[in-house]
């Protein structure tokens, strides 16, 4: 997949050396010549493009009409929304990804905008927080959806409500699905007729306003 990225600071080098890891084609555009050398020497001349991401003629150069995503990722909102709305409406380029560095200009990044993605790094960082603070032993092993849904991995507590129950006798939240277990003897898909047992390890795909509930099932009953 080809990836344009706008702005060459902390955020934009680290996400195109991991896109570059993953075997993208990663143009980064940055319009502050003195990070030239820096971002040459981290990834490559051919990769770095000196010129301001809210020109078209620069994004034009760079070859943003092959790019199948672009992710404004400067430390501007202003910037990022012009580069995106750009992108969108000049190039028609297919995925658009922006940063949102103040929570309260996210209101702004809209499909209206040419956003398709809008990345709200304080609203992301706090939810993980919040999570973190209150789901005690679940352990959250990916976020998807900009955070709304979260594959979790949880062991069953001996006094679990759901210990000796089949899967079809327990009531799991509306948004969650049983992924997979694991036991002594390895990976489990759970099916109807499937038995929790205490110390199973359950990887389970929840939304994240019920992840409270899916950790009530999987602890003790409360007394």
């Amino acid at each position: 997949m080809k990836v344009m990225i706008i702005g060459g600071g902390k955020v934009g080098t680290f996400l195109a050396n991991f896109l570059l890891k993953e075997k993208h084609e990663v143009t980064v555009v940055e319009i502050n010549r003195g990070e030239l050398e820096r971002l040459n020497s981290e990834l490559g001349e051919k990769n770095v493009v000196c010129g301001s991401g809210t020109d078209p003629a620069v994004l034009e150069s760079a070859g943003i009409h092959n790019m199948n995503v672009l992710a404004a990722v400067t430390g501007h909102d202003e910037a990022n929304l012009v580069v995106t709305s750009i992108a969108r409406y000049e190039f028609n380029v297919p995925r658009v990804i922006a940063r949102i560095n103040n929570p309260k200009n996210a209101w702004l990044f809209t499909p209206d905008m040419g956003v398709d993605v809008a990345l709200n790094q304080a609203e992301l960082i706090g939810q993980l927080i919040l999570e973190e603070m209150s789901m005690g032993d679940m352990v959250t092993l990916l976020k998807l959806r900009k955070g709304q849904y979260s594959i979790v991995e949880e062991k069953v507590h001996p006094q679990a409500s759901i210990v000796g129950k089949r899967l079809d006798e327990v009531n799991l939240p509306e948004q969650c699905v049983m992924v997979a277990l694991l036991r002594h003897e390895g990976m489990v898909i759970p099916h109807g007729d499937f038995v929790f047992k205490q110390a199973d390890e359950v990887i389970a795909l929840v939304h994240s306003s019920q992840t409270k509930e899916l950790a009530k099932l999987l602890g003790p009953v409360a007394k």
